[in-house]
């Protein structure tokens, strides 16, 4: 039997303080895709993304406990996160919208265990589902990349402070 964990002291700050520090990490943005059990696709934009280990590949990103897409990623045994590029700033206000269907008109085709794989990514990564740890109010999906491929030409979307950027060189 393991021990409880021992809790932090009681937070000083609020919910929306820690929401509004934790905006000023500037991090990529992906949009995770999968397949739904009744065969539909499912994706949402996601930057709670970061690399895990190079061998074996691993990669990890979280999903609220309270998404809809939820049952899809835990279920599914694959997904893919699309590294987007500085021109998919559409893309990526569209994933992440509600009530919408973000696959509509896209022009996709299919990966690892019938995955969505958007077109014209920096980077897209086909993971197995490899594991999953509830946290807080998310799940922390680790996935074992099987495949990879990227546009060396690409420049990154970069989301701080509730905006979006793009890449912009450091004089040297």
């Amino acid at each position: 039997m393991q021990p409880s964990p021992i809790r932090a002291a009681e937070s000083p700050f609020t919910r929306q303080e820690f929401r509004q520090a934790l905006g000023l990490f500037a991090t990529g943005v992906t949009i995770v895709t999968a397949r739904a059990a009744d065969g539909s696709p499912v994706g949402l934009t996601v930057n709670s993304f970061n690399s895990v280990s190079l061998a074996p590949p691993l990669v990890l990103w979280s999903l609220s406990l309270a998404a809809g897409s939820l049952p899809a990623f835990e279920a599914g045994s694959h997904y893919a996160i699309h590294i987007l590029a500085a021109e998919q700033r559409e893309l990526a206000e569209r994933f992440a919208a509600r009530s919408v269907d973000r696959f509509a008109g896209l022009d996709w085709s299919e990966g690892a265990g019938g995955i969505p794989l958007i077109d014209g990514a920096a980077a897209v990564l086909e993971c197995h589902n490899r594991s999953r740890y509830e946290e807080g109010d998310h799940v922390i999906f680790v996935g074992e990349v099987e495949q990879c491929r990227w546009r060396a030409d690409a420049s990154p979307l970069i989301f701080h402070g509730g905006r979006f950027y793009t890449e912009l060189p450091l004089a040297p």
